[in-house]
């Protein structure tokens, strides 16, 4: 099953991102065949992160969220998370 998994961070949650930075990459690396794309989202080019996303592909909604909230960036207090099903457009990608 392929789902996306979109974060919205506190403000506080710029200093545990410093934090745990290396245990967060470490993780993503770790779980790659799982999360196969990560990153961080901000509201303009060079801005503070206010979020992230992930694409996945996991056996079931219950596997994402223990993904999720195993990670060393997750806590419920600093950053909150949705999982949605995601179908891609093209399966190739579209040369213009």
């Amino acid at each position: 099953m392929r789902l996306i998994c979109h974060f919205d961070d506190s403000p506080a949650m710029p200093a545990h991102r410093e934090q745990w930075r290396e245990a967060h990459l470490a993780y993503l690396k770790a779980n790659a065949g799982e999360i196969l794309i990560g990153g961080g989202l901000r509201e303009q080019p060079g801005g503070a992160f206010v979020g992230g996303l992930w694409v996945m592909e996991v056996e079931s909604f219950e596997r994402a969220r223990q993904l999720v909230e195993a990670d060393p960036y997750y806590r419920p207090d600093l950053r909150h998370y949705k999982l949605l099903v995601w179908g891609k457009a093209f399966e190739e990608p579209v040369i213009l």
